[in-house]
């Protein structure tokens, strides 16, 4: 599924929640598809079953996962309303975030190619 990076200054548990982001946001894990469980994704990752469940209930706090009992973890679809929220505060972030570029110095045509480039779900993680 993916690997953990032992020299990475970020705590394992984030990796994990990165990794399952990137996973999701890309299309790779599908709404309602099930998590392995959490011992299993701690045996295949070599890490302790405790950083997985607090990954696991993080991105459950998130809205990424969710749980049923007896069941399992599931992917989430989130909520239209939760949804616009989180849209919303994103955009804020992009142009926050492009406001910086352009005081650095990057052009406005910069910036959209970049942007433009990022629908390539292919291109997304190789940036």
């Amino acid at each position: 599924m993916f690997k953990i990076d032992l020299k990475n200054r970020k705590p394992i548990y984030e990796q994990v929640m990165d990794n399952f982001k990137k996973l999701i946001i890309a299309g790779t894990l599908e709404a309602e598809s099930k998590v392995p469980s959490i011992r299993d994704m701690a045996k295949t990752l070599s890490v302790n079953p405790n950083t997985v469940q607090r990954a696991y209930r993080e991105l459950e706090a998130q809205g990424y996962i969710y749980t049923v009992i007896g069941q399992g973890s599931f992917i989430a679809t989130p909520p239209e309303s939760a949804r616009k929220r989180e849209v919303e505060a994103l955009y804020v972030t992009l142009g926050n975030h492009a406001n910086e570029l352009i005081y650095r110095g990057e052009t406005k045509d910069n910036i959209h190619q970049y942007i433009d480039k990022l629908g390539d779900k292919e291109d997304i993680n190789n940036d």
